[in-house]
């Protein structure tokens, strides 16, 4: 189970942290990302960490997001800076296993606003 937390509604220009916790098994069996979605529009890649730690972040966020994991608190987070009101969405954990298999969170809005 994949739990976030963090979002909320804020500034342009503002700052936000997201957090994301797994219980009943632990995060460095997989590959963590974070995807957003907007209503109307598909779900897109936000930032994704392998389990050796390499990432890789969309277009859009590159320069302003930082994802980032703690296996030994079974977390993943994603710090947002300089935050547009484009960037607004609803922000989804994910999990990906050896296998390719996917696992979601149950996803928290973020609101960038004036």
């Amino acid at each position: 189970q994949l739990v976030e937390s963090g979002g909320g509604l804020v500034q342009p220009g503002g700052s936000l942290r997201l957090s994301c916790t797994t219980s009943g098994t632990a995060t460095r069996q997989y590959h963590m990302g974070w995807y957003r979605q907007v209503p109307g529009k598909q779900r897109e890649l936000v930032a994704k960490i392998t389990r050796g730690f390499s990432v890789n972040y969309g277009d859009s966020v590159k320069d302003r997001f930082t994802i980032s994991r703690d296996n030994a608190k079974n977390a993943v987070y994603l710090r947002m800076n300089n935050l547009e009101p484009d960037d607004t969405a609803v922000y989804y954990c994910n999990a990906q296993n050896v296998i390719g298999i996917n696992y979601w969170g149950q996803g928290t809005q973020v609101t960038v606003s004036s």
